[in-house]
């Protein structure tokens, strides 16, 4: 991995560590141009809610537990 690459991924540190459970795992499906974050590994959602900025927070009681987001590409 190039260094720059490296550089990129450090940026992501301080908002890593602020992670509601201090778990995140994330995938990107680019066909339906959503990237799905997971703060909880399992999680079972019981709600969600779609934000006018076009992000669905999942929720598992009153914990959030995930975001999907609609058109990563453009963001």
């Amino acid at each position: 991995m190039a260094i720059a690459q490296v550089a990129e991924y450090l940026k992501l540190v301080p908002t890593l560590r602020r992670t509601p459970t201090g778990h995140l795992s994330w995938s990107y499906d680019a066909e339906a141009d959503a990237l799905y974050i997971s703060f909880k590994t399992p999680s079972h959602a019981t709600d969600s809610e779609l934000t006018d900025d076009d992000v669905i927070v999942r929720y598992e009681g009153d914990e959030v537990v995930g975001l999907t987001i609609l058109h990563a590409s453009q963001r």
